[in-house]
């Protein structure tokens, strides 16, 4: 099995009511402007879109309605983060039966595995289903770290297409190559690595910031995509200060915030999370804000809108 996921792929909020339950019209109102803006796929049910905090009633409500919407156009994939091996298992096989064109698949959640253990759980959900996988790597935020060796281990399994590296070593593009050659496709995972993952082989992007600004990121992407690295890089000094909020430990907060400031959508997040307040809260509406005030013009870069 082969992959043709490429470009950016949103890891979507989810939206909320005041009083906490799913706003399902605002969450699609809000994949209609990132589809409008470019992107050229959709992640549900990531960490950003607040997974862990969603009944498992929710989490196929939310599918059913943006496979049914998004799915003709681009490809839709779901997160799949939960406790046990057997109940991640179960889960892929419920997303791809409501037509999800693919996986992103988490380590078990709150137990650490060690190497054996991991390699044992991506290959059960691997084989629940025929479902496309993208793996998601990130030992910053859940301490199980997938190495080179082990993507290489794991190459046997033809489920297994795509690596999301959010490990903020950037290095590891360049060992994922080494080892394991062009078995699997490779996403970039942190906002603020991007344009060193592109140059390094990577050609594709899980955004957290694409929420709040979807026409920039789509300009950052089609300046690397077409090699005007200069211009690129002018856009990604911009963009930088706002990419650093996607590796915070509140990343869903300051991306909501983001989100809401630029008119796409509300800030309301589920408990434990709580929506910012203080001192924090302007620092980061200081920088949401000077980006905005600052952001650039496809029409300086392209001719043609």
């Amino acid at each position: 099995m082969s992959s043709t996921w490429q470009g950016v792929f949103p890891a979507a909020t989810t939206q909320f009511k005041t009083d906490g339950s799913l706003d399902l019209p605002a969450t699609l109102a809000h994949l209609d402007a990132m589809v409008a803006a470019g992107v050229h796929g959709l992640i549900m049910l990531g960490t950003v879109g607040e997974n862990c905090s969603l009944e498992p009633g929710e989490k196929l409500e939310i599918l059913r309605a943006v496979v049914d919407r998004f799915s003709a156009r681009l490809p839709v994939l779901s997160g799949v983060a939960e406790y046990t091996t057997a109940g991640a298992c179960r889960f892929a096989k419920a997303a791809r039966e409501l037509g999800v064109d693919g996986l992103m698949v988490l380590p078990a959640m709150v137990y650490k595995s060690d190497p054996r253990e991991t390699i044992a759980h991506f290959r059960a959900v691997a084989r629940s289903s025929d479902a496309p996988i993208m793996v998601y790597n990130n030992p910053v935020s859940y301490q199980v770290d997938i190495t080179p060796a082990m993507f290489d281990n794991l190459a046997d399994e033809p489920t297994l297409v795509a690596i999301k590296e959010s490990s903020e070593n950037v290095r590891r593009i360049t060992d994922l190559k080494n080892t394991c050659g062009g078995r699997y496709t490779l996403f970039c995972g942190v906002d603020d690595l991007v344009l060193e993952s592109l140059l390094l082989g990577a050609t594709g992007w899980v955004s957290g910031l694409v929420n709040a600004f979807p026409a920039e990121n789509r300009l950052l992407w089609d300046l690397a995509a077409a090699g005007r690295w200069d211009e690129a890089l002018e856009v990604y000094r911009w963009y930088t200060p706002l990419l650093h909020l996607d590796t915070h430990a509140k990343l869903v907060q300051y991306i909501k915030l983001a989100q809401q400031e630029c008119g796409l959508g509300s800030e309301r997040v589920r408990a434990p999370r709580l929506t910012l307040e203080g001192t924090e809260r302007e620092h980061v509406l200081a920088i949401i804000r000077l980006g905005i005030a600052t952001r650039p013009a496809r029409q300086a870069y392209f001719t043609a809108v």
